[in-house]
């Protein structure tokens, strides 16, 4: 019994189900796709589908990013104690574990149209290239947007049958929120990945990082208004904007040192900003106009 037992808790840190800031960067976006394409009245199958897939599909990206960085992570002082680098996991065993957590994915969108079905096959594309960016391109994070953000054109397609250009606009959104926060956590990982030859943005901005950060922000905070203009949302969500706003500030200060400590507390941050946009859209959606 204690030998599954450990091994179960083995593939539950390879999944990092004990870190769940993935989970919420991946889920936030989705639910204010979710929200804003039923009018704030979500069909109760469609959000429980794309909960656990949210769950699911992090954790199968975990996985198999794990897997493909499996000679990189033991060189990396914050990874090198994940199970594929302590070798606690194998790697057969964490193709299997990544094979069945596909499946449970694709149980769960078989429940829904068949639109939705043909944009989680991407979904599974992006999830499984997305560790292999990091070696050929200094953009991984802009790839790490995509695939986190997928869940946005697939809820509409769920939920209304159609992917229209606001949820392309919104799909722009999050892969812009995804540069800010994959590059703060890239700067954690900045001067062991230019040893190891691991690229990222955090790499190619250099000492601009945090003017090119801010400037993003910025970008971010006016299209979320212009999306608020668009579906003539009232005050409460302009507040989750305020609130967002007041949040990029925040990160922007804790990164004023470019510690690692500092920016890596500034990327678990983002948890908020998404969560008080979705504040915003749940309660401008509850109360009647």
């Amino acid at each position: 019994m204690n030998y599954f037992i450990e091994r179960f808790y083995n593939y539950a840190l390879l999944m990092r189900l004990h870190r769940p800031i993935g989970i919420f960067l991946l889920l936030w976006p989705t639910l204010w796709a979710l929200w804003i394409a039923s009018e704030g009245q979500p069909d109760l199958l469609i959000l429980t589908v794309f909960i656990l897939g949210v769950i699911i599909m992090r954790s199968a990206g975990c996985v198999i990013n794990d897997y493909a960085d499996q000679k990189f992570d033991p060189h990396v002082q914050r990874t090198k104690q994940r199970p594929l680098a302590a070798k606690t996991v194998s790697r057969a065993e964490a193709l299997i574990l990544f094979t069945i957590l596909c499946l449970l994915a694709l149980g769960l969108v078989l429940l829904l149209n068949t639109l939705t079905v043909m944009l989680s096959v991407v979904a599974v594309l992006l999830a499984i290239s997305y560790p292999f960016t990091k070696r050929y391109t200094h953009w991984p994070q802009a790839y790490l947007g995509l695939a986190f953000g997928w869940g946005i054109p697939m809820a509409f397609a769920a939920q209304t049958g159609t992917v229209p250009p606001l949820a392309w606009a919104l799909l722009l959104i999050n892969l812009l929120w995804a540069l800010v926060y994959d590059t703060l956590y890239a700067m954690v990982d900045r001067e062991d990945d230019l040893q190891i030859g691991i690229k990222s943005t955090a790499i190619l901005f250099g000492r601009a990082d945090r003017t090119i950060i801010a400037g993003l922000q910025i970008i971010i905070l006016g299209l979320l208004i212009g999306v608020g203009n668009i579906l003539y949302l009232g005050i409460p969500y302009y507040l989750g904007i305020l609130g967002a706003a007041l949040l990029a500030f925040y990160q922007q200060w804790l990164i004023r040192d470019r510690s690692a400590t500092h920016c890596f507390q500034a990327f678990l941050n983002n948890h908020w900003f998404g969560a008080v946009i979705f504040l915003g859209i749940l309660v401008d959606y509850t109360i009647p106009a």
